[in-house]
């Protein structure tokens, strides 16, 4: 289960922005997965809530924006959904296209944190 390590990092990444800022508890952490990222949301909060425990996100909530996988076809400039497993097929033109244009992302997007703490 690789989300464990991913929840680590970004327990590790939320506890940095905490020390930046005098030890504030962290409330939450945003972060974007991709649907071809291949990483479970469900997973990865279940392995979040295990590796924040004693840590300065220790009552922090893990918010998961879900990223589509979209294509953008070349030859008639369509965007379209790709699917999982991926279909890189223009539903528009009926060509081949390897523009993938999102669905890929891991990454954070924000820490907040507890006022008044720190």
């Amino acid at each position: 289960m690789h989300e464990l390590s991913i929840a680590t990092a970004l327990v590790e990444q939320a506890e940095a922005v905490s020390r930046r800022h005098g030890d504030a508890a962290v409330a939450t952490v945003r972060v974007r997965v991709g649907e071809l990222a291949g990483v479970v949301a469900d997973a990865l909060r279940f392995s979040f809530d295990v590796a924040r425990a004693g840590t300065a996100a220790a009552t922090a909530l893990l918010v998961v924006e879900d990223v589509p996988a979209l294509a953008r076809c070349a030859p008639c400039g369509v965007t379209f959904a790709v699917g999982s497993p991926p279909l890189l097929w223009c539903p528009h033109c009926d060509a081949a296209t390897s523009g993938v244009v999102s669905g890929r992302e891991l990454e954070i997007t924000a820490v907040e944190l507890h006022e008044g703490t720190g």
